[in-house]
């Protein structure tokens, strides 16, 4: 499985953003967004006039990077979100959100994406009382997550938990902390998918 192994840093200075690829850290005054505030590189601190394509890319850019998928999953993701009857926009939100390890993160089960991705493929989690180990495995509504009766007490879990009061869970989704348990309301709407990209500017790159 292909993944990107690079200094994630670099890419939350180069989106000029948070992406919260290291968990709470991202929160405190070490993040690498508060502490220079400009591209990596030497050209960093220059001033280059944006086109309109080069917005696009940045817009594809940070979804991708805020996910954790690289070029040829998003593509696919991008084709199926096309594919789909409605707005291709909210398609393309919509199941990036549902995938398990957004959802393991959401849930507060990790405490970013990336964590989430690697307690998945150790088997920590199932879906519906089965072993899932697909970090791209789509919920669906009614779905209910649970981690693993034995790896209740690994550290990375019960410390995620502690902060999701702090960070919060969207709508669409229900945790049982106690039950170290979560289920599937609903799909996201529109409204409960918070990420500062704007959709449509993906849409008309991949149009081009």
């Amino acid at each position: 499985m292909a993944k990107y192994t690079g200094p994630v840093c670099r890419l939350c200075r180069r989106e000029g953003i948070k992406l919260f690829l290291k968990g709470s850290r991202c929160m405190t005054e070490k993040c690498a967004v508060e502490r220079r505030a400009f591209p990596p590189g030497q050209h960093g601190q220059a001033r280059p006039r944006a086109s309109e394509y080069s917005t696009q890319l940045r817009e594809k850019q940070k979804l991708k990077r805020m996910y954790g998928v690289l070029e040829r999953q998003f593509r696919g993701v991008f084709a199926k979100a096309e594919r789909q009857e409605g707005i291709t926009g909210e398609n393309l939100l919509r199941m990036l959100e549902r995938r398990l390890d957004n959802v393991v993160y959401r849930l507060g089960f990790a405490a970013s994406r990336n964590e989430a991705r690697q307690l998945i493929n150790h088997g920590h989690f199932r879906v519906n009382d089965r072993k899932v180990d697909k970090p791209s495995f789509l919920v669906r509504e009614g779905d209910v997550i649970a981690v693993k009766l034995r790896s209740r007490t690994i550290v990375p879990i019960t410390a995620a938990l502690e902060g999701v009061d702090g960070r919060g869970v969207p709508g669409w989704l229900d945790l049982d902390k106690a039950n170290y348990t979560g289920s599937v309301r609903g799909l996201p709407a529109k409204d409960e998918i918070q990420v500062p990209v704007n959709e449509q500017l993906v849409v008309d790159l991949y149009s081009r």
